[in-house]
């Protein structure tokens, strides 16, 4: 089947689903897309300088961009968007294109949270039906799950945040986990600068926005830094609990189960963490779906349930689809408040690689 041909039939899937074209802008403002949306996007995009002096950047992702443009249009309600077009950003791996061709789907503004989940998977299932393709792996996680897990630990509300504030960072993740196995806490000059920026901060004006957070919110989490106590000694258990959890992985049918025996080992209260993924709804789809605690840790706006859809083609993993659910983006990027949102995108790049 023919590039064109295929995409025609993927967005007469979209369509038939109730799915209304929107047109993301290629070009955004650089610092505001860094500064609400993340630093990790600043390895990434392709910025320059326009004519007035100001730093813009071409769109290295599509979800954002569509977020965006939702906004400027004061959109209210559900909104069922598609889109097709290219996103733009780095790669360490030379080989790869900074060019990414997509077809994306987001449900923006729904309260109908396991519904508009379950709707974005068999959708992108449905859509890579019609490109014949027979042999089609599908993996899924909640990171909604580990902030919930430590949540419920009782460990000090400073590692709580570390914990959780750096889930998308694999690697200082792991030397957070190592110092908290050996009880290494922050050193007295760390401690000390944090403490003399809390105090500078208060005299910032509350609602202004570092890096996506409030000065209220920044000064909320330093608070809660400096009154905790220092001393804690339960490290090298706590440690364990965690790194087990993220070795959790297993038939999608299964998760319940596993979850149930976990928290049992660990005496966990099964009521601090609810699984909330679409089983129901897409366990049925004939499909060999794979649930892992530790799958989707590479995107960092994500807040609940993310999916892959992928392939093999000359015994190498080829991505056909992405996404999952981000309900801070938009709250993030400038809404007053966090608005429900889930979407994905097919990565035709790789699609055409394999067809």
């Amino acid at each position: 089947m023919k590039s064109k041909n295929y995409s025609e039939e993927i967005l007469k899937v979209f369509k038939k689903k109730g799915f209304v074209f929107l047109e993301p802008d290629v070009l955004l403002d650089s610092n505001y897309i860094i500064q609400r949306s993340g630093e990790s996007f600043r390895k990434l995009i392709l910025a320059f300088e326009d004519d007035n002096g100001k730093n813009m950047c071409l769109r290295p992702d599509l979800t954002i961009a569509t977020c965006v443009k939702y906004l400027e249009k004061n959109s209210k309600g559900t909104s069922k968007i598609y889109y097709i077009g290219q996103a733009y950003r780095r790669s360490n791996n030379s080989n790869k294109s900074i060019i990414n061709n997509q077809l994306g789907l987001e449900i923006i503004g729904s309260k109908k949270k396991l519904s508009d989940d379950s709707e974005i998977i068999n959708t992108m299932l449905n859509a890579i039906k019609k490109t014949k393709i027979k042999k089609i792996n599908i993996n899924i996680g909640d990171v909604s799950l580990f902030k919930q897990l430590i949540e419920s630990l009782n460990i000090p509300e400073r590692w709580k945040l570390r914990l959780i504030r750096h889930f998308w960072r694999p690697d200082y993740f792991e030397d957070l986990l190592n110092r908290l196995e050996t009880n290494s806490d922050i050193d007295p000059v760390s401690f000390s600068y944090d403490k003399k920026k809390f105090y500078e901060m208060k005299k910032f004006e509350q609602k202004q926005q570092i890096a996506g957070r409030t000065i209220s919110e920044i000064l909320s989490r330093f608070d809660k830094k400096i009154r905790d106590p220092r001393s804690f000694t339960e490290g090298k258990k706590t440690t364990k609990i965690i790194r087990e959890f993220l070795k959790i992985n297993c038939p999608i049918d299964q998760i319940d189960e596993c979850l149930k025996k976990f928290l049992k080992k660990y005496n966990i209260n099964k009521s601090g963490i609810k699984n909330e993924l679409p089983i129901k709804n897409i366990s049925n789809s004939g499909y060999k779906i794979i649930f892992s605690t530790n799958f989707g840790r590479n995107i960092e706006y994500y807040t609940g349930m993310v999916f892959e859809i992928s392939t093999i083609k000359k015994k190498q993993k080829k991505e056909l689809a992405r996404g999952g659910r981000y309900d801070n983006l938009l709250k993030n990027l400038g809404s007053k408040k966090n608005i429900s949102a889930v979407g994905a995108a097919i990565n035709l790049n790789n699609l055409s690689e394999v067809l």
